[in-house]
């Protein structure tokens, strides 16, 4: 199974995102081709309506018998509304205007000119598929997919159903079923690297405003940070991203809230996939094509292991190469931006105490005002407006991607 280089149902040629250039097929025989998602993540849904808006023939398979995600407090940009519009009202539970960063007693606040807002999983996800089902996309649940491969026509789809074991047809396959994707197993791509996150769903803090997100650096205990995100005047969920396993993840949790006099009311968790490259989105088998958005394609800002907008992105970009057969912009601009966040990643792995200190005592009033002006689904830009801003950053970035490469 060859490696996707270019695209044949919409079809550009996009070397460097893994997206094809356009065939000679009239939009009539386009719509006629039906496209089955798998999984009913919030990049699959994204996906799903945006292809179901299009005219295209559009169908969701989802294991669980109902519509039913688990509960997860997320924060994103503001970029989160521009890309869904009146449906991102659904799940907003909150809006953040300034962050406060802490690492060994020294303590910084950024003002954010567009607000963080707050969403709840739970209640983005059946605004999604509700979204996709009123443009015309079918549902399958209680169906699990087992596996996939070529038929005279395009694909063939071995599914479980109510127990018994169907085949499905279709001409393109979108695998979304999270970063231990299935689709993206059987047809051929490697298995994504995933990390823990544990969150714990506290009373706020009398002391943290409830439009105010907390940050602490504590690289003793994991290499990415603590968080405190209000989701009303009263509750917050506070989460740390761990290397090791689920449990040694939630134990290190369990000790910062005792150190901080905070009980968990509940909990939350997942498997996040790490960004490490770019991972090609669509393959060809026989005469059909299958893709990937969201975590199954470790489309996740690895910076700050977040990944709805950039799933969102992702599943623009192979959205946009089905319907239009045009030059996928999104997808070249997302590549390059995940690139950006493992950069900053890869320098600030590896950091110590000290380094943390450093990075926050070289917070000036200009640096900060670039960090609350640009947000950081514009990591590029809001890197280099950091560095000008502050020059000495750069010899701190350095010190951090040395200190890695000692490290491998």
């Amino acid at each position: 199974m060859e490696p996707l280089n270019w695209v044949s149902a919409g079809n550009l040629l996009e070397r460097s995102t893994g997206v094809g250039e356009t065939k000679q097929a009239s939009l009539a025989e386009q719509e006629n081709r039906e496209v089955i998602v798998v999984g009913g993540s919030a990049a699959g849904l994204f996906t799903a309506a945006k292809l179901a808006r299009g005219g295209r023939a559009v169908r969701v398979l989802d294991s669980k018998p109902e519509l039913d995600p688990a509960p997860r407090s997320l924060i994103v940009t503001h970029h989160f509304r521009n890309l869904l519009g009146p449906a991102a009202a659904a799940s907003v539970k909150n809006e953040i205007r300034r962050f406060e960063l802490f690492t060994d007693g020294r303590s910084a606040q950024i003002a954010l000119r567009d607000p963080d807002l707050i969403i709840e999983r739970a209640r983005l996800i059946p605004a999604l598929a509700e979204d996709a089902r009123q443009h015309g996309a079918q549902f399958s649940y209680d169906t699990r997919f087992l596996s996939l491969g070529p038929n005279a026509r395009a694909l063939r789809l071995e599914v479980e159903s109510g127990g018994q074991k169907e085949e499905l047809h279709a001409d393109q396959v979108i695998g979304a079923d999270g970063a231990t994707s299935r689709v993206a197993r059987t047809a051929g791509w490697p298995p994504v690297e995933t990390v823990p996150l544990v969150q714990a769903i506290v009373k706020l803090p009398a002391d943290c405003p409830p439009d105010t997100t907390r940050v602490w650096f504590v690289p003793d205990d994991t290499p990415y940070f603590y968080w405190l995100i209000p989701e009303n005047e009263n509750r917050g969920a506070l989460g740390i991203i761990g290397e090791g396993s689920g449990q040694e993840t939630k134990k290190r949790i369990e000790q910062f809230l005792e150190k901080k006099g905070m009980t968990a009311l509940e909990w939350q968790g997942a498997r996040i996939p790490v960004y490490r490259k770019w991972i090609p989105v669509r393959r060809r088998i026989g005469n059909g094509e299958v893709f990937l958005v969201g975590d199954a394609a470790a489309q996740v800002k690895v910076s700050t292991v977040g990944g709805i907008v950039t799933g969102f992105r992702g599943a623009q970009g192979v959205a946009d190469a089905l319907l239009a057969g045009t030059r996928s912009t999104e997808l070249r601009e997302l590549r390059r931006e995940l690139g950006t966040h493992w950069l900053i990643r890869r320098a600030l792995h590896y950091f110590q105490q000290r380094d943390y200190s450093q990075l926050v005592d070289l917070l000036n009033d200009s640096t900060r005002e670039s960090l609350g002006e640009i947000n950081r689904d514009e990591s590029t830009k809001l890197l280099w407006n950091v560095i000008r801003r502050q020059p000495r950053l750069v010899l701190l970035g350095l010190r951090g991607l040395l200190m890695g490469k000692r490290a491998q």
